[in-house]
């Protein structure tokens, strides 16, 4: 089926043959894992993982298909597709096209029949690092080689680069819908409004960092007006919108980068500090931005949570959720200032999870309540900040 050959080059000097599939080609970037058993459509499409490498540890990918019905933006976003074994017979009524020909039509190189295990393994042990996939009709030689790996060394961490730039909508995006793929099959529909919320439209405005597209569906579905602003729009020009509600999204890279601190972390603060907040949300680097506007800072992972299975526990009541993640950089809680409240953790290494302004109407998940992929236990932080937007109350 693929008659592609393939090589993963790490930073670390190691080289592993494979098989290539999808496009034939090179790409590099910082190499990550995710955990979850299904999802590859959503996780492939997700613009928080732009600017990496991606590898699946379910040893099966494909077996579903590809599906519009369940891509997150308009195209695949990763530089890199690595798996263990890709199934290109795919069985589901809602599948247009197996992953092999997904990844082709966005010119995405992938590499199987390799030990994920092993690289997983690496990882964890060393943490996340930069990766290269070469892939075409003929092996690279060993000269060849030694020249990819002093290339894939010398190049900067993904990071390094303002990564939000090239995954936010353009200025005068408009509706929340224009996030949505054109695509998507299945009509959205407005589910009713949260219990006790008065009968105004709330207008919310969605700073775009590099949202996920069910961030958006699940406000449409709330009876939202959405509007998307680029990441970079000022303070003043999110109160002539006038909106109830700002939801700063998922995206990807350095939360702390100094671009990112000049634009969305300085209009965050600013609005904050205006004496009248409107009601704020923040999801995953959104948390990240709003912990930064309030002053604390934040640092990188060693490999990162990426999965469905994380789970967090809310300090306040003591239940534990299970939740979707995907992020490099997490929130140090002794940076906290004392008017922000950490009531969220990780069960697995006590990493903030959420937070919470002690007076204002402001919150914030390190996960994904949307999902997508993952469980859907967490889509009543939605119902929560519908209820802020429209009464101030949760």
């Amino acid at each position: 089926m693929h008659s592609l050959k393939a090589v993963l080059l790490l930073e670390d000097g190691s080289i592993i043959y494979g098989r290539g599939f999808g496009s034939p080609g090179q790409a590099a970037g910082e190499l990550v894992f995710n955990t979850g058993m299904s999802g590859y459509e959503s996780a492939l499409t997700d613009p928080s993982y732009y600017g990496q490498i991606l590898m699946m540890t379910y040893p099966l990918i494909g077996n579903y298909g590809v599906s519009p019905s369940y891509q997150e933006s308009p195209k695949i976003q990763v530089r890199g597709f690595i798996v263990r074994e890709v199934c290109n017979i795919p069985t589901h009524r809602l599948s247009n096209q197996d992953i092999d020909k997904f990844l082709k039509s966005y010119n995405i190189p992938g590499i199987c029949e390799i030990d994920t295990r092993m690289l997983t393994l690496k990882i964890r042990k060393y943490g996340t690092m930069k990766a290269m996939i070469k892939a075409g009709e003929i092996l690279p030689s060993p000269s060849e080689l030694t020249d990819l790996l002093k290339e894939l060394k010398d190049m900067p961490w993904p990071e390094e680069q303002n990564l939000v730039a090239d995954v936010s909508c353009p200025a005068g995006a408009g509706s929340g819908s224009n996030l949505i793929p054109s695509n998507r099959d299945k009509e959205i529909a407005p589910m009713g409004k949260p219990s006790g919320t008065q009968n105004e439209t709330p207008k919310v405005v969605v700073i775009d960092c590099g949202s996920k597209a069910n961030i958006i569906r699940e406000l449409l579905q709330r009876g939202c007006e959405v509007i998307t602003v680029p990441y970079c729009i000022s303070a003043g020009e999110i109160k002539a919108l006038s909106p109830v509600g700002i939801l700063i999204s998922n995206g990807p890279g350095n939360p702390a980068h100094p671009e990112i601190m000049a634009t969305t972390v300085k209009t965050i603060r600013q609005i904050i500090n205006s004496g009248k907040s409107p009601a704020i949300m923040g999801i995953c680097l959104g948390h990240q931005i709003l912990a930064l506007a309030f002053g604390a800072k934040t640092y990188k992972l060693k490999f990162g949570h990426r999965g469905a299975n994380q789970p967090v526990k809310d300090i306040r009541t003591g239940k534990v959720y299970i939740t979707a993640q995907n992020h490099g950089f997490a929130v140090d809680p002794d940076s906290c200032p004392s008017e922000v409240e950490v009531v969220g953790v990780n069960v697995s290494d006590n990493t903030v999870e959420a937070l919470q302004h002690r007076k204002l109407p402001v919150f914030s998940v390190q996960y994904h309540p949307e999902a997508s992929p993952g469980p859907w236990d967490n889509k009543y932080l939605f119902d929560r900040f519908v209820s802020l937007c429209q009464n101030g109350k949760t």
